[in-house]
């Protein structure tokens, strides 16, 4: 009899369970374990918990492998949607932990399920505004901070790329604070350079949005959401005009990112939402960085982060200067774009008032792409 057939036959009797001989077991001496789920590779990525019966380590690589490796032993196993595999991890030949892997959809899965729409929906939602270049508060922001030499003398594309360069490097991303509570571009730049702080990803989407609508580029800033009705995290960008293109583009100041196809052509959110469904080729800007620290990954950022959070989206009717300092009674209207697959399509419009600021909020909700992302 070899030393692990003893073992097993041991712990087979110690835990009076004649099942457990038929359970595939791996041994270790440290609680600390290494995982390779498919492409990647987690070192220190498990740890062992006997109290948690069974301890389900859960994985998205569907038609790839997951391997545990301990420090002495290992087990690997193909994973299916069906995947749900019991092993025991024998701890200081002693100690039992029950552990599980087992298969959930990943957040690529979720989006490609909420791939239908209703191009038909027509319930009635007023048209989307920008706010003309000449308003007082955009022009005072444009001579400011000479917007113009910023965006440069190049083509609509360059300027607008060097406006999400500019305020990318020049307010950094803080996504575990508040923005402070006045929140236009003018008011918050100022206190970004006064404070030594930053901005989370809705501050730094509404600065450009604001900053590309001084310069008569039409704009929004869209919050891109999961499916999840609660929540602990989204993601806010810009879809910005390009006029001479007539088409939307996928602008994000917190990653400095702009997304392309194979041939070079700046893509929508919409598209780009698309082709995440219908595995057509991303590409995404070699410059693209958190806080210029850190290089964004097209794996990590398109086909997780994103993935999870271009379920549904939200944006402001009006783009105009000053809209997110919700104070003096205001009144603000969002639009909400919903797969067929979404949580809570009703009602098609709802209005709440806040105790606290007295800002009324307007909700229309459509299943109509068209509607949502129609152009100026």
């Amino acid at each position: 009899m070899t030393t692990t057939q003893k073992i097993l036959l041991i712990a087979a009797l110690l835990f009076g369970n004649t099942a457990f001989a038929q359970t595939k077991v791996i041994r270790a001496h440290s609680r600390s374990v290494n995982i390779r789920d498919g492409d990647e590779f987690r070192k220190n990525g498990w740890s062992i918990s006997p109290e948690i019966k069974p301890d389900v380590y859960t994985t998205s690589s569907k038609g790839k492998k997951v391997t545990f490796y301990t420090d002495i032993d290992s087990i690997t196993v193909s994973i299916t949607p069906a995947t749900k595999f019991d092993f025991i991890i024998l701890l200081n030949d002693s100690i039992k932990a029950e552990t599980e892997i087992k298969y959930v959809p990943g957040y690529l899965d979720k989006l490609k399920a909420a791939a239908v729409y209703n191009s038909k929906d027509n319930r009635p939602i007023p048209k989307f505004e920008y706010q003309n270049a000449g308003n007082p508060n955009l022009v005072a922001l444009r001579k400011a901070f000479n917007l113009d030499s910023i965006a440069g003398q190049g083509s609509e594309t360059l300027k607008i790329i060097n406006l999400l360069h500019w305020i990318h490097n020049l307010i950094p991303h803080d996504g575990q604070h508040d923005n402070p509570t006045v929140k236009n571009a003018m008011s918050m730049i100022a206190q970004c350079k006064k404070e030594d702080r930053g901005l989370n990803c809705r501050g730094l989407a509404t600065v450009l949005n604001e900053c590309y609508l001084s310069m008569g580029i039409k704009s929004r800033f869209v919050t891109c959401m999961p499916k999840d009705s609660v929540f602990d995290d989204c993601h806010v960008i810009n879809m910005v005009y390009l006029e001479e293109k007539k088409k939307w583009i996928w602008i994000d100041p917190t990653n400095n990112a702009y997304i392309m196809d194979e041939k070079g052509e700046l893509l929508s959110i919409e598209e780009v939402r698309e082709r995440l469904v219908n595995g057509k080729p991303l590409i995404l800007n070699p410059d693209a960085n958190w806080n210029n620290k850190s290089s964004v990954t097209k794996a990590n950022y398109l086909y997780n982060y994103m993935a999870k959070n271009l379920y549904r989206f939200e944006c402001p009717l009006v783009s105009e200067y000053n809209s997110e300092t919700w104070a003096d009674v205001r009144k603000i209207t969002f639009v909400q774009l919903l797969p067929l697959d979404a949580y809570h399509q009703k009602p098609d419009q709802s209005t709440h008032t806040s105790t606290q600021t007295g800002t009324t909020f307007t909700y229309y909700k459509t299943n109509n792409p068209a509607v949502f992302w129609q152009l100026p």
